[in-house]
Parts: structure tokens; sequence; C-alpha cells
């Protein structure tokens, strides 16, 4: 205990080790509060956290209400994908047989890691870098995955753009992807559906509805492929423009003003999804386009395809590996029980993927009836259904554009506080690695979002859409899958189970049970480490429909994808290098947490024991 003696009137506080252990470390401090008024000397004292102080004068700000952090949670998570990518997948596998490998992978892996983030970040108080003092040598897989959400906004704010061009689109009498009469249209375009089933040359893509979305829009016919770009076009420029100024504005001063605007985002979607689900069914042929989506042919399980699409739509759909989840975390108090949030809001996005299945399907249904085809020559995923898709079923309703313009509004909700959230983690992550960066984090926002629309322009120009499939194949694929790959074996094995069980503890007053610990050490690194193997060796070259890109563009894709997961070794041994002594003492201290090095220049280093590796 120390103390000291002040002035009359004033109060400071000293921190100093009130109770440790040669196998935890020092795990609690006592603050002593000394004050002194008329001759009388007062003190008092209380045990914090070290996680709990903060470094300098400046406070750590925190949300302003709860539920701002968790429907800033659900909003990130809760993306485009649960709308175009789920419901395809449950078609395409077996119909509710999917949801069997869904949920297994979600139980054994999607929570834990989801769990994971929230504990990490809460606890530590940092972004995806900073909370990496509780083991140096990983460091580098903070700014792996901050530099994977950097590359994810270079191409999801595009897709943010084409929501909107679509909505200022909608306000008109009659929506212009209806007939084949517009200056845009090729001589090919056709309102009616044909198929070539033997070659599976589906050619709906002269459709009106097509035609809109890639020469009236995107204006791909102007381009030859990905060496040939051209300008960005100005009417997309300018929507960017807007999407990147909401952005701005949401996240200038921090999550209290974030956490006020995923209000409006984070809930509208529900409020559309339902609106368009009570419409939808009352279509014709909506009630078989929904008995197809959850018809169940358990046959289908033994197919590996299905269990590999499975393991990729649990990891993707949750968002852990972005950092968005520690950058979010790491701004609750510190008591706050994250166990619960993880439980809830994990929740919410798998029960959100499975119930925009029904709005997407009963529309799929109709279309098929409508044209006359099989439900699986219209049932599509990615940009193709909502911006293809279903502009061309909502444009056959009566009070069309109305249904447009609300469907458009909720694909940009659905979009904002995802590319929100990729961009918080951004923010967070540097600032709170570079102290100078907090007192102009104005100024640093700015630079970020400017920076992210620059690059983004190569997506707006002609060819732009060949430039966004690239960084979508290769910005957070298999990249993602091992940034949260080494972020498990760190904290699992590296910094203990035990320690980290212990950590969570102090923080919500019960350890995890034995499921989470035997997921973190053992079931979740299996399982992320099977998906990147899997990953390497199922990787397919991308495509645009019949368009091949080149090798070179192939090879600027690895370097991508390359650049992010190099961090990891390229930081590792840039620490081992930096820290003195024999390697010995280097790997001792860059694998022991920050607070605890004074227990390395004793000699006792957890790591270095068996008994740390065998801990649950």
């Amino acid at each position: 205990m120390i103390k000291g003696r002040l002035p009359v009137g004033q109060m400071s506080s000293v921190v100093a080790p009130a109770k440790q252990s040669n196998d935890m470390g020092p795990k609690e401090v006592e603050l002593i509060l000394v004050k002194e008024q008329n001759g009388v000397q007062f003190t008092n004292s209380t045990l914090i956290n070290p996680a709990q102080t903060t470094t300098g004068t400046e406070e750590r700000e925190t949300w302003a209400k709860k539920i701002d952090f968790l429907l800033s949670v659900i909003g990130f998570a809760v993306d485009l994908a649960n709308v175009w990518r789920f419901p395809y997948l449950c078609y395409k596998n077996g119909g509710g047989a999917f949801l069997v490998p869904y949920l297994f992978f979600m139980v054994i892996a999607g929570m834990p890691l989801f769990y994971m983030e929230l504990a990490l970040g809460q606890y530590n108080r940092k972004g995806a870098a900073g909370v990496w003092k509780i083991c140096p040598l990983f460091k580098g897989v903070g700014f792996t995955v901050i530099l994977i959400s950097l590359y994810v906004g270079f191409y999801y704010n595009v897709i943010i753009a084409w929501a909107l061009y679509y909505l200022f689109s909608s306000f008109t009498g009659n929506l212009p992807w209806v007939n084949c009469n517009n200056t845009w249209n090729s001589l090919n375009c056709s309102d009616i559906w044909t198929f070539n089933r033997t070659s599976h040359n589906v050619t709906r893509r002269s459709t009106p509805a097509a035609e809109y979305f890639e020469r009236g829009m995107l204006h791909l016919h102007e381009s030859t492929g990905i060496n040939d770009l051209g300008l960005p076009r100005w009417q997309l420029t300018s929507c960017l423009t807007v999407v990147i100024v909401v952005l701005y504005f949401s996240l200038w001063k921090g999550v209290r003003t974030s956490g006020k605007v995923v209000w409006i985002t984070a809930t509208m979607p529900y409020v559309v999804l339902t609106g368009l689900l009570l419409r939808g069914v009352t279509l014709p042929g909506a009630i078989d386009g929904i008995k197809a989506y959850l018809s169940v042919d358990f046959h289908r399980l033994w197919e590996t395809s299905v269990w590999i699409d499975a393991a990729t739509q649990t990891c993707f759909s949750l968002g852990v590996g972005f950092g968005v989840l520690i950058a979010f975390s790491s701004y609750n108090k510190f008591s706050n029980n994250c166990y619960r949030d993880a439980i809830i809001t994990s929740s919410v996005n798998s029960l959100t993927s499975f119930f925009s299945g029904f709005v997407v399907f009963s529309f799929l249904g109709y279309m098929a009836q409508k044209h006359n085809v099989a439900l699986e020559d219209v049932a599509t995923d990615g940009p193709g259904l909502v911006f293809i898709i279903y502009p061309e079923a909502i444009a056959t309703l009566p009070w069309s554009a109305v249904w447009s313009v609300i469907f458009f509004i909720m694909l940009l909700t659905l979009g904002i506080d995802s590319a929100m959230g990729g961009m918080e983690s951004v923010i967070t992550g540097l600032i709170d690695e570079f102290k100078f960066l907090r007192k102009h984090r104005k100024l640093f926002t700015l630079f970020i979002v400017v920076s992210t629309f620059l690059i983004s322009l190569f997506c707006v120009t002609n060819g732009g859409i060949y430039v966004f499939t690239l960084l979508d194949h290769f910005a957070a694929g298999t990249s993602i899958l091992f940034g949260v790959l080494i972020e498990a074996i760190g904290i699992a094995w590296f910094y203990g189970v035990g320690r980290f069980s212990d950590d969570i503890e102090e923080m919500i007053g019960h350890r995890p049970g034995l499921y989470w610990r035997l997921c973190w050490k053992y079931v979740s690194p299996l399982f992320l480490l099977c998906m990147v193997v899997i990953s390497f060796g199922t990787f397919k070259p991308p495509y645009y429909g019949t368009y091949v890109f080149p090798v070179w563009a192939n090879i600027i894709g690895w370097c991508v994808a390359i650049s992010s997961m190099a961090m990891v070794p390229i930081y590792a041994i840039y620490k081992l290098c930096v820290l003195p002594g024999t390697f010995r003492d280097k790997l001792a201290y860059a694998i022991t947490p920050e607070r605890e090095h004074h227990l390395v220049e004793n000699g006792e280093v957890r790591q270095f024991k068996l008994r740390h590796w065998l801990m649950m």
C-alpha cells in the first residue's frame, strides 16, 4: 500500500499492487485516495482492475446507453449477406436440412468466437491492435483485421451507393427497369425469360432489369475488361459521395453519435422485411417458393459442399475477425454482461437470416410462376438478387414505385450500419495504437473516409464491377479465416483459456462454463484450421458472368489478400528484434502480458511451463 500526503483541499490517487500470484500475475490494484481538509486527513481505498484505468488524462468514451451497443452490434452483423446469401444457400443445400450443419457450426465456432471477441475488447478496453498487450507477439493479427476492414470498405460502400442510385431512380411514375425502350437497352433486350438448359446459358441478363443494372447504371458495355476501366461516372460518384458524408457524420464524434444513428439503421430493416413478407405471401406462387425454401432433403447432408457452405456462412455471417466486435465492446462499461450480449446478438443475427428467407422466396416463387419457369432458374444470390431479380418482381406490383423506395431504403440501412462498424474498427484500432490521433479524431476520421472514397472511385467506372468483384473475392476470404485462427490461438493457447476465463469472471462475476472453454481451446481453432486449409484447397479464380480475369489481376488480388495476412509474421519478427536480451528473453517478453513483464525479469514465465498449456 502506498499513501501520500497532499496539500490542503486537494485529492489525488496512487495505484499500487494489492493482490497477485506467481501463476496468474497481478489481477487487481488498490486505489488509495488521500484527502486533507482543515488539518484532518481522510483516506479511501477501492479495488479496481488495471483494464479500468486509462492512460493519460483522457477518459475512454462509453456508450450512452446499453441499447446503443446492442443495436450497433446487431446492425453490423446483420448486413446485406443476410438477405442475399443465406436464403440461397439454404435453398441450394437441402432446404431445412441446411440448418443442421449451419446451427452445428454456429454452436461450436460462431457463438464462441463471437463471445470471445466481445469479452476481449471489453476487458482490455482497446481496439483490435491494442488488445494484444495480453500477448505482444500476436499484435500483428490486430493490424491484419484492421487492414481487412479497410479493404472491405473500398467496395462495400459501393454497394450502398448502388442502392442509393436505385432509390433515386424509384421516385418516378414508371420504374426505369420495366421495359426495353430506354437509350441504354441493347437489341437483345426482352421481357421474356428463356433458358438454354443444355449449355446452362441463362439469358435473363437481357431482361430490362438486368440491362438497367449493367448498362443503365454500371455502363458495363462501355468497358472491355479490367484493363479498360474508364473514368468514374458522375452519377455513381455523387451517390458514393453522399454515402461517405453520411458515414463521416455518423462516426466523427465516436460511439456517442454512431450509437444514435443505429436506432434507425438497425431497426428499419426489420420493419421493411415484415412489410415485404406480408405483401409477398399474398402473391401467386409465393407459397410454392416458401415450400421450396423449407423443403428438407437430409440426403444432401452427405455432400461435403453442404458442410463447407454452412461453415463459411457461419464464419462470415456473425462478422468475427473484422475487429468491429472488439472495437464496439471496448466502449462498454467494465462490468457489462458481455456473455448475455453475445447470446442475444448472435441469435438475432441467425434468426434474421432465417426470417429473410421467407421474404426472398415468397417473391422468387412469384417470379417463377409469373414467367412459367422452375424456381431454380430464378433463385440466385449476391447483387443479382437484390439489384436484378427483386427489382423486377417489385416492378410488377401495384404501387411499384412505393415498394421500390421501401425496398432500397432497407438495403441502405442494412449497408450503412455495417459500413459504420467496419470504419469504426479501423478508426478505433489506429487511434488506440497511436495516441496522438485521439486528440484529432474528427480530422483522422475525415482522412479515413476520404481515402476510402478515393479507392472506391475505381469501382464506379465503366468497368468498376470488375474491380468490385476482384476486391470482393480476395479482400476478406481466406485472409479473414486466417486472422480469426491466429486470434483464437493467441488467446486460447498463448494467453491461456484459464487467464481469459479469469478476466471474464472479473467483469461479469462468474467464469465461462466448460463448454465455452473447450470450444475456445480445441474445437474452434481446429474448425478454423480446417476452414483455412479448405479455403486454399478449393480456391477458384474470380469471374464475372463470362468474363475471366487476366493473370495479372489475380496476382494483384493475391497481393491484397497476402498483404493483410503478412502483418502477423512481420510484426512478430519486428517485436523479437526490438526486445532486449537473448532470444529466450525476447520470446519471454513477447508472449507475456505487458503488465506482467516484471515476472519475466524474475524468471517466472508461465508459457515456459507445461501447466500453462494444459490449464483449462
